[in-house]
């Protein structure tokens, strides 16, 4: 059969994720170190472990509402007001979604018609590009720049807004970047967006996972976003429960009725497993977050220190677990230098451009990695950089 004919051409052009390739590359070498991916390296804090056990013994194996657990809802919108003094109604504001990235993908296809734009900072996480195509949306970047700590600008967003724009795609705590958005910053993105119809997708993923300075305020906190933005957030990252599948969207009751038919028809319900996990996450965790970050935060002064000893210049996040150093005084693209760096060292980094054109000249590296292996992975790193300076 010609499947070139036959499959959508879309789909097809679209290119794989730039991250998974060096990863499994490093998996089939023995001594690799990867720095690759953005996967906790802690185990799921047992009292959640437990509490999904738990469920299973107790026989709750069965398909919930498909919004979620009213349980874990009401948990939800708890959390959000207590902690931001955001409120969330559990009956039709909230959505439970399969990861965060299943909520992105509902948001953008139930707000983005074909020839919507769809405004997306770069750098930033590999899917909010493809899924804008699959949707018929067309995606426009917005180069963020190291020396504005690769925040998004208001003049940047000004200038890009047509009267084609449907939705801004804010994701902060940045992944690749770390860099982070405070108040003033997002009431300045606020200005620039009142007076449009311009929807936000305020992509928090990393939200619990700040280092300096001002606490996490989600975007729909500042004042007059609350109507116009979709919050996606998740367990993850905070919770080390990338496995378990979970995240959950916060939004305008019309918008989240649209995502929840999406979900509805496409998956049906999120894994009740981990929903009575996420429940015990959210109601008794706060302690184990607390540790992961403080660890997190030790082992991001560490690597950043390592890279600038080394003579590379290394943006300091303040959020999520990545740093962005560049890598331009090697004279390598950062394709070439993640293939050598892999080949010659055995060190498995992301290429910057993987995260959008502008990110040519640097590589993420993730320290959501024990530090034995960060420390080592540095050590191989300045090894191989003063070979090719």
């Amino acid at each position: 059969m010609n499947y070139d004919k036959l499959v959508n051409p879309v789909v097809s052009a679209l290119p794989p994720s730039g991250i998974r390739r060096f990863f499994d590359a490093a998996a089939s070498m023995t001594d690799a170190i990867s720095l690759g991916v953005g996967e906790p390296d802690f185990v799921t804090p047992w009292a959640i472990r437990e509490a999904g056990i738990y469920s299973l013994e107790s026989g709750r194996t069965y398909y919930t509402a498909n919004s979620g657990l009213m349980e874990l809802r009401e948990e939800i919108a708890r959390f959000n007001m207590n902690k931001y003094g955001v409120s969330y109604s559990p009956k039709d504001q909230i959505l439970v979604s399969v990861g965060g990235s299943e909520a992105i993908d509902a948001m953008i296809r139930s707000v983005v018609c074909p020839g919507d734009e769809v405004l997306i900072p770069e750098p930033s996480f590999v899917c909010y590009k493809p899924l804008t195509v699959m949707a018929g949306g067309v995606p426009v970047t917005i180069e963020t720049k190291e020396e504005n700590d690769f925040r998004l600008m208001p003049e940047q967003l000004a200038e890009k807004i047509t009267d084609k724009t449907k939705l801004l795609i804010l994701p902060y705590p940045n992944n690749p970047t770390g860099a982070v958005m405070s108040k003033a910053d997002l009431e300045a993105v606020a200005e620039v967006l009142k007076g449009t119809d311009i929807l936000v997708l305020s992509d928090e993923i990393y939200g619990e996972l700040r280092y300096s300075g001002e606490p996490h305020i989600p975007f729909s906190a500042i004042d007059g976003m609350y109507d116009r933005t979709v919050v996606v957030n998740g367990f993850s990252k905070a919770y080390a429960m990338t496995g378990w599948r979970l995240g959950y969207a916060l939004g305008p009751k019309e918008i989240i009725k649209l995502m929840t038919k999406i979900h509805q028809y496409g998956i049906m319900s999120s894994p009740t497993t981990s929903q009575y996990a996420a429940i015990e996450a959210l109601r008794s965790c706060d302690d184990d977050v607390e540790d992961m970050r403080r660890e997190y935060n030790y082992r991001r002064r560490v690597i950043v220190d390592g890279f600038r000893k080394m003579g590379l210049s290394c943006f300091e996040p303040y959020g999520a677990f990545y740093v962005f150093p560049c890598i331009k005084p090697t004279g390598m693209t950062s394709e070439e230098f993640c293939n050598r760096l892999l080949e010659e060292e055995k060190v498995a980094v992301v290429p910057g451009n993987a995260f959008g054109e502008c990110g040519e000249g640097f590589v993420r590296c993730s320290y959501a990695y024990s530090i034995e292996k960060i420390e080592e992975a540095l050590v191989r790193i300045a090894r191989f950089v003063e070979r090719h300076k």
